[in-house]
């Protein structure tokens, strides 16, 4: 179980993990591109991967730009696909890859896109949707955490969720969850974030 401090830590990752009621389990970690970006990491570089947050893609101009790195360290990296290109389909805008390319010229063409996947923190665990509905029509002790926004959740929701909408988690943190800290915690949102 998760000590408090450990906990208050990391509810805000936990909450873009656990994609239950989508059925969709790729999560994808946004890197936010910052003016006076750096460039990006050499490692990452010399293995002809970039791994970031989809910022654009042009099927005209046949590219891919990609924001790799963390915050103000972030620059926007230029690639090109083709005919032979495997996994266009996960070079969507706002949402993080995997790119691998070779160098040709002076270009770089992407040869693979993957959707990048958030790691899980550690005590943590991804459960299927099925798992949720056995603990709903059990009555089972747990508390369910609908993080979506307040007009999504009423909109609809799971039975018994509870709304806590991201920023008011980070806001107030591990107060709003059960004093009794054997109670199972499940968090869910609207899809890939």
């Amino acid at each position: 179980m998760l000590q408090k401090g450990l906990l208050r830590r990391f509810i805000p990752l936990m909450l873009f993990s656990f994609l239950f009621v989508s059925g969709d389990y790729r999560a994808a970690q946004a890197e936010p591109v910052g003016e006076g970006a750096k460039e990006a990491p050499a490692a990452q570089a010399e293995q002809n991967v970039y791994k970031g947050k989809v910022v654009g893609r042009s099927n005209k101009a046949k590219s891919i730009s990609i924001a790799v790195g963390k915050e103000e360290e972030a620059k926007n990296m230029m690639v090109k696909f083709d005919d032979q290109t495997q996994g266009i389909e996960f070079a969507v805008e706002g949402e993080g890859a995997i790119i691998e390319y070779k160098v040709a010229g002076n270009d770089k063409i992407a040869t693979v896109i993957k959707p990048k996947v958030v790691q899980l923190p550690p005590g943590t665990m991804e459960v299927l949707p099925e798992y949720v509905a056995d603990l709903i029509d059990k009555g089972a002790t747990y508390f369910l955490v609908d993080s979506r926004p307040a007009k999504r959740f009423d909109d609809g929701s799971l039975p018994t969720a509870v709304n806590i909408p991201v920023a008011k988690m980070e806001k107030e943190g591990a107060s709003l969850l059960p004093a009794d800290k054997n109670t199972e915690l499940i968090f869910f949102c609207g899809g890939v974030t």
